[in-house]
């Protein structure tokens, strides 16, 4: 399988990244163990997370999918076959943080968590447009001088202020951004291309994009307000794409799965790899036979016709 670089770290990264926000979440321990397990043995590197998630569930307090990760590197004997990427930055109970002294103390609890003594990819979770990026990417060079973290990344950041990051590292020799980690798919295309594509592929930044699957809804799981009750919360959210766009959408995708035999999530996913900047799309799965959907999806190779067409149905 073909690996992508990320930006220009170093790391080669399998074109699919594990979304771990499921990790102690909707799937267990158990459960995330065994899907690590058949991603990892199927090729694939790249994992995702944050010290965030999965706070938001009732009795979590933030780390549990972090913790999940540590307990199965450990286990497997692992660490130096794997790519991890995870962030810091987000809401933790006293609010987003991107201070120096923050992010430090963040990057050591999100080390033990993860029971490793390097970070392959951290990144800026959300941006504080109050804090200087001097003073976040001098965090970002402590923590790569010792060792501690080997590239870092931006999520949630304004163009104008990744664009004024990229140049302060620049000119002051400090550690860039390798990675820009926005929402972004076959629905959810204006903002990414209308105002970061040109400075991700201008600067060689190796997307790593969420949402890729639209909240589930480029699955197809979604065609009518009925089934918003196949996924509770989620399923809500997929309804949201319910209208004449979503509808047009997945009939290009049912049409280019169908010829390429494949199924509307992996030539989703397909699409994406498409975009030149585009590394590896994050998306989450909890069981195997929906990972296999996306590890499938991503090696599909789409003819030029396909990419046209859902170009036009998606634009």
């Amino acid at each position: 399988m073909e690996k992508r670089k990320l930006g220009k770290s170093g790391l080669l990264v399998a074109p699919l990244a594990f979304g771990g926000n499921v990790f102690g979440w909707s799937a267990n321990e158990s459960t995330s163990f065994s899907l690590l397990d058949e991603f990892t043995a199927s090729g694939f590197n790249l994992v995702d997370t944050a010290d965030v998630y999965s706070r938001w569930v009732p009795g979590n307090t933030g780390g549990e999918s972090e913790t999940i990760i540590g307990k199965w590197m450990h286990q497997r004997g692992n660490r130096d076959k794997v790519i991890i990427a995870t962030k810091g930055g987000a809401d933790m109970g006293n609010g987003k943080n991107v201070t120096k002294a923050y992010l430090l103390k963040a990057a050591e609890d999100s080390l033990k968590r993860l029971q490793t003594d390097y970070i392959d990819l951290y990144q800026t979770h959300y941006d504080v447009e109050s804090t200087p990026v001097q003073e976040t990417l001098e965090a970002y060079d402590t923590l790569i001088k010792a060792g501690k973290v080997r590239a870092i990344g931006a999520s949630n950041m304004s163009a104008a202020r990744l664009k004024e990051s990229l140049e302060y590292s620049e000119k002051n020799g400090l550690p860039r951004y390798e990675t820009f980690q926005p929402e972004y798919n076959l629905y959810d295309r204006a903002q990414y291309e209308s105002q970061y594509a040109t400075l991700c592929e201008a600067n060689d930044l190796g997307v790593i994009n969420y949402y890729s699957l639209a909240s589930g809804f480029l699955t197809g799981k979604y065609r009518r307000q009925a089934d918003s009750s196949k996924s509770g919360a989620r399923g809500q959210t997929a309804l949201s794409y319910l209208n004449e766009k979503g509808l047009r959408i997945l009939a290009a995708l049912d049409q280019v799965a169908a010829a390429h035999h494949s199924t509307p999530a992996g030539v989703a996913l397909a699409w994406l790899l498409t975009r030149p900047a585009v590394a590896a799309p994050i998306a989450s799965a909890t069981s195997k036979a929906q990972l296999h959907e996306l590890m499938n999806g991503v090696q599909l190779q789409l003819d030029a016709a396909s990419i046209a067409l859902l170009d036009k149905a998606s634009e």
